[in-house]
């Protein structure tokens, strides 16, 4: 069954449109459901409280690609999977860069897909450690001289924390890092991440 925003989001992609629809016809064929997060269509397994996350289809500029939610838990049999990014954790991507790719690798993705379900059923959880922030300079300036957002900081989730760190950090000039701190000052105060709406 399909969900009726993630059939608004299907029809209207123009970038990887019919490899997007293939894949979304390959996943859903496992039995996952489809509902709607985070602005993108998401594939899930159980209801309720005992609902996990399963997949999802992004488009990129250069790929399209089927991303795990706890694509480090799975086997990799083939050795295809991918971090989406250089900070990606937990995350995996299958990639494909053709409707050709896709339909080749059809039956490699269903059988992901499934293991995948099988780590929501077992219950597995992707277990994070700590991990060591390199803050930049200019935000333990600015966390030093303001005690209301060095709380407000300090009351935040550890992903929150790293979001910024991150975000702020990789902006190579020192202004512009400034000039980021004072852009999410009121969502820090507000207790918010920099997705949280």
């Amino acid at each position: 069954m399909t969900h009726p925003k993630a059939d608004h989001w299907y029809a209207t992609r123009e970038r990887w449109a019919e490899e997007r629809r293939r894949l979304r016809e390959i996943v859903l064929a496992t039995g996952v459901t489809e509902t709607w997060k985070w602005t993108q269509p998401c594939y899930v397994r159980g209801e309720g409280e005992g609902q996990g996350n399963v997949c999802t289809i992004w488009g990129y500029k250069d790929h399209c690609a089927v991303g795990f939610y706890r694509g480090v838990l799975l086997s990799d049999s083939e050795g295809l999977l991918v971090a989406p990014g250089p900070n990606s954790r937990a995350m995996r991507k299958l990639v494909f860069a053709s409707l050709e790719e896709v339909e080749a690798a059809s039956d490699v993705i269903t059988a992901y897909v499934e293991e995948a379900i099988g780590l929501v059923d077992d219950g597995r959880e992707v277990t994070l450690g700590p991990v060591e922030l390199d803050y930049p300079e200019e935000l333990v300036d600015a966390l030093d001289a303001d005690p209301e957002l060095q709380e407000a900081w300090d009351a935040l989730t550890p992903g929150r924390q790293r979001g910024y760190v991150l975000h702020i950090g990789q902006a190579k000039q020192a202004e512009t890092r400034v000039r980021r701190i004072d852009k999410w000052r009121g969502a820090i105060l507000a207790g918010k991440g920099m997705h949280d709406r």
